[in-house]
């Protein structure tokens, strides 16, 4: 039977249709967390139906609330939620995320070129069908508001119920609070909501003004250069370096480096890039390796294709449109560009030591087939979709794999261009934000949190060409590693250096 819009409906039973729909669309994947993890028996149902009953009245609240106190602006902020509840459950679906406040980091940093890699006809109709379509009924729908006196009683009602659906479950309360993030991630549209105010009070607090670190005490008389590429996405158990067996590192294998074993610190692109430049575990944002070095008189250069990493000091700033601009026939679909007139600048430098660091994006989800140039396609077959949970395990490998592959030759560039200037020693290191999810356990990409992590998400690889330079034998090290092993290789004296956590053993050993 077809609703007659025009015909005006309370805002109880307006809210109530609403609440209902929220319910059924979109909170299915928390239902399915809920019975999958629960112990069966009367307790189980019990909880099941004072969740649902408690997500319904909890929406019922805010819909009457925001409806009857806004009119029009609050049929636009519902309007607006069921919008990006549609977009949560499509990733939620296709990707089987936690809508997590990393995972609002992620996609608040999200560039044009790469969130149009998640979108296709999939996304197109999840919109559609369950985020435009109820906004019709949203807007279209004529309300009767009611008195003062029935807003009061609804509200009350509602407060009274949700009330005595959560004091009546306290024995569950343990239960709930053991498994209350991944529950919140999947809670529309809350999740989203409050874990974007969350990662914005983070990202506000490790945006405040750096720590300064204490001054350098010395520096060598050496000539050094020194490229840090920071990887993206890249899982150690994908390189053949660490003997994977099919051969997706072909490049540097000629290049005598050394593969450390390493665990990254977190699982999401900007916790991963601020490890990998601060010299320790921290909540503050301590002076980073770029600034330090720049302090202490070292030709500094950022090159990216990538975001994430917290503010850098040096004027040689270049990301992929000011290189493009500088160079205009380079070709700019790949990270590639990141290393046009990179040998002709460090040659131009008049510093005895030149740190130049390179964030690259190659081996990020989910369209790794569109990351590297078609020669290095060199396992097929592939399947050029977004939707990874509808490709087979042996494309998705492939299209990954491939990215591997480019990244390796970009690693392998690295150290040709390095080893080729006159009068310097050399180093380059590689290293990994964080690792990635290729269907494992229903799991895809990164930014679980690290407390429930897969071991897909935190192995990374961290390779290292340096021929100068001894390397010490640890068993596992970390992206902090990176911050003392600089320094070590620059020859730069601090109090602040830490001799367990550089890879490169001292000159006298």
């Amino acid at each position: 039977m077809a609703i007659n819009l025009h015909k005006k409906a309370s805002l109880t039973a307006y809210s109530l249709v609403l609440s209902l729909y929220t319910a059924c669309a979109f909170h299915l994947p928390f239902f399915r967390y809920l019975t999958g993890h629960l112990e069966g028996g009367f307790n189980g149902v019990l909880l099941t139906l004072s969740a649902a009953f408690l997500l319904v009245a909890i929406d019922f609240f805010v819909y009457y609330l925001l409806v009857f106190l806004g009119r029009f602006v609050g049929k636009c902020v519902v309007a607006f939620t069921l919008f990006g509840d549609a977009v949560m459950l499509f990733f939620v679906n296709t990707y089987n995320v936690l809508i997590t406040d990393e995972m609002m980091g992620n996609a608040i940093n999200t560039q044009y070129s790469e969130a149009a890699g998640f979108f296709g006809w999939g996304f197109v109709l999840y919109v559609l069908l369950l985020g435009i379509l109820p906004m019709v009924y949203v807007f279209g729908r004529k309300v009767d508001y009611g008195s003062w006196k029935g807003f009061g009683a609804c509200i009350g009602v509602a407060l009274a119920l949700i009330a005595a659906v959560i004091f009546g479950n306290m024995k569950n309360w343990p239960w709930i609070d053991r498994n209350s993030t991944e529950l919140g991630a999947l809670i529309a549209p809350w999740s989203y909501i409050v874990n974007s105010i969350r990662y914005e009070q983070a990202r506000h607090r490790a945006e405040q003004e750096e720590i300064l670190l204490p001054d350098v005490t010395g520096v060598s008389d050496t000539r050094d250069v020194c490229v840090l590429i920071i990887g993206e996405s890249a899982r150690r158990d994908h390189f053949s370096l660490y003997g994977y067996p099919k051969e997706t590192n072909p490049y540097t294998a000629q290049d005598s480096v050394t593969a450390l074993v390493a665990d990254a610190s977190a699982t999401y692109t900007r916790a991963g890039v601020k490890a990998i430049l601060e010299a320790q575990e921290t909540g503050e944002l301590y002076e980073i390796l770029p600034n330090y070095l720049l302090r202490a008189g070292v030709d500094v250069s950022w090159r990216t294709s990538n975001w994430g990493e917290p503010p850098v000091k040096t004027e040689k700033y270049y990301r992929k449109g000011d290189l493009k601009a500088r160079f205009p026939e380079a070709d700019d679909r790949y990270d590639g560009i990141l290393w046009e007139g990179l040998r002709e600048d460090i040659a131009a430098s008049t510093a005895d030591k030149v740190f130049v660091v390179i964030h690259t994006y190659t081996n990020h989800g989910p369209s790794y087939f569109s990351n590297y140039p078609p020669e290095f396609e060199v396992f097929t077959p592939i399947n050029p979709s977004v939707e990874m949970g509808k490709v087979s395990r042996e494309e998705l490998f492939n299209a990954y794999d491939n990215s591997v592959v480019y990244t390796d030759w970009l690693i392998h560039q690295t150290i040709e261009l390095v080893r080729s200037l006159p009068g310097r020693r050399g180093c380059v290191l590689f290293v990994s934000d964080h690792g990635e999810s290729l269907g494992e356990n229903n799991l895809y990409m990164h930014g679980v949190p690290m407390a429930m992590a897969p071991r897909e998400q935190i192995e990374i690889p961290f390779v290292v060409w340096a021929p100068d330079m001894e390397l010490k034998s640890p068993e596992k090290v970390g992206q902090h590693h990176v911050f003392h092993s600089v320094l070590r290789f620059f020859g730069i004296d601090t109090p602040f250096f830490d001799e367990e956590m550089c890879i490169f053993a001292p000159k006298n050993e």
